[in-house]
């Protein structure tokens, strides 16, 4: 009889210790799950930042390289 309540206590350990093992990994997931969702949203706000820094940088390369024929001519003439 003592040995099946060593056996109970150390079936009962090891239950113990995978609960305990499997309530850290959820956490673990749950913070991996958070942090990937942060780092989709930063690559959102990233990309649409990149696009109007592109949209800004052909709008001022249309304006430095413009047609010199549609320019007015400078104020001594």
């Amino acid at each position: 009889m003592p040995s099946d309540l060593f056996a109970q206590d150390r079936l009962e350990q090891r239950l113990v210790e995978l609960e305990t093992r499997l309530t850290f990994q959820e956490q673990a997931m749950v913070e991996l799950s958070e942090a990937l969702a942060d780092a989709r949203a930063e690559s959102g706000r990233n990309t649409e930042l990149l696009m109007n820094l592109l949209s800004d940088l052909g709008k001022l390369r249309g304006e430095l390289y413009a047609d010199p024929a549609d320019e007015p001519p400078p104020p001594h003439y």
